[in-house]
């Protein structure tokens, strides 16, 4: 049986990244994503209306993958809270080198609705990671020092060396551990 020939979308969306991690979102052509996609303009419009709806896109693949990740590396733990799982996942991701967010401010101002997936998701992972610890103190700590490392690495604002990073994520994996499951 042959798998699955992957839909236009998928295509798109997979051109795209590559597109991103080659040349940085802020230099993402259309034309460029259409050719790698093996798609026509036109139907790369079909799917994406505008590069923002693309760029938005990527986004929403992105936040897909990282809770797949997230519930792997949760069954893989066994006895790993969801909220250590959620720290450790998100210090890897921080480790990686990250294009410049300027692309962002201009997806927003095409689309004021482009942050909307990414404010669903990090509210639905908040609440489960709530509804999964009886500290909320504890979650609160860990939760916004994460987001807060991961801003000043999206944003290219980190201030902090190496080895106080590995102790920040050693602190927080701490707190975690600490922290009762409900």
């Amino acid at each position: 049986m042959k798998a699955r020939r992957a839909n236009s979308r998928d295509r798109i969306l997979a051109a795209a990244a590559d597109v991103a991690r080659e040349a940085g979102p802020g230099n993402l052509s259309l034309d460029a994503v259409a050719s790698r996609a093996g798609v026509s303009k036109g139907g790369l419009l079909y799917n994406f209306p505008t590069k923002a709806k693309l760029m938005q896109g990527l986004v929403e693949n992105y936040l897909k993958d990282f809770e797949q990740a997230l519930e792997a590396l949760i069954a893989q733990a066994g006895d790993e809270s969801a909220l250590s799982a959620y720290i450790t996942l998100s210090s890897d991701d921080c480790e990686k080198p990250q294009p410049s967010a300027s692309w962002i401010f201009s997806a927003i101002a095409e689309d004021p609705e482009f942050l909307a997936p990414i404010k669903s998701f990090k509210r639905q992972l908040f609440e489960r990671l709530k509804g999964e610890t009886s500290d909320l103190g504890a979650l609160l700590v860990c939760f916004f020092a994460i987001e807060g490392l991961r801003s000043m690495d999206l944003f290219d604002s980190d201030v902090m060396t190496p080895d106080e990073r590995k102790l920040l994520i050693l602190s927080l994996l701490e707190i975690a551990v600490r922290s009762p499951d409900s």
